[in-house]
């Protein structure tokens, strides 16, 4: 899949997580936190509206993810709203700007969400998975390690898993800046995400700390 595929789905997908799910939630609840369920990403809180890889489920009923990401609010019944007066970062899509959302780049997200919450509540003991709708990322921390999975970033176009430890390690497992990752492609089943994570907790005990 192309670059700029991966890249649409994901921007459209996170303005969806932020304005007219997070930022509505927070409005009502106060609360910014989403949750990976086994069809998508849903509030936790009032309102109600959990994103497929193709829709938006609201109370009302399913509705395209398509158009702007104003005028799907407002068929939602909610208000689309930023988080700017919460946290700096956040999507690069405007409440104006058209959604593009490729299904099989959805699909492939949703379940690298998916697999990585399941891995998460097997390997956190009790830790409550968390997707943070500023960075568009679903993670714990344990013992001073974050774990989690991304659909993708700028410098890395499709899904991955990564460790990040508070304080940076040395050693060849540690091939990113903010610690390890790993290509949600290389990883295709719950399990094999579990021991990627349990591979950088022994890692971040036993490699040094970085000088």
């Amino acid at each position: 899949m192309d670059q700029h595929t991966l890249t649409s789905t994901r921007r459209s997908l996170h303005g969806v997580a932020e304005y007219v799910l997070a930022g509505p939630q927070f409005a009502r609840s106060g609360d910014i936190r989403l949750r990976v369920t086994a069809s998508g990403i849903s509030t936790v809180a009032e309102p109600s509206l959990l994103i497929e890889a193709d829709a938006l489920v609201a109370p009302g009923g399913r509705l395209a993810l398509s158009g702007t990401i104003a005028s799907l609010a407002s068929r939602a019944g909610v208000e689309a709203r930023d988080l700017r007066d919460v946290y700096a970062a956040g999507p690069t899509i405007g409440l104006d700007d058209a959604i593009a959302v490729d299904l099989e780049a959805a699909d492939m997200m949703m379940g690298a969400f998916a697999r990585g919450d399941a891995a998460m509540r097997l390997f956190g003991s009790g830790e409550e998975p968390v997707l943070w709708p500023e960075h568009f990322d679903v993670g714990i921390a344990v013992d001073e390690v974050n774990y989690g999975v991304s659909p993708g970033d700028d410098r890395t176009p499709e899904p991955y898993a990564y460790v990040g430890p508070w304080t940076a390690r040395e050693g060849t497992f540690w091939n990113a800046d903010f610690g390890a990752y790993q290509l949600m492609r290389d990883l295709p089943a719950r399990d094999d995400v579990l021991a990627f994570f349990a591979e950088g907790a022994r890692r971040a005990v036993d490699d040094p700390v970085a000088g």
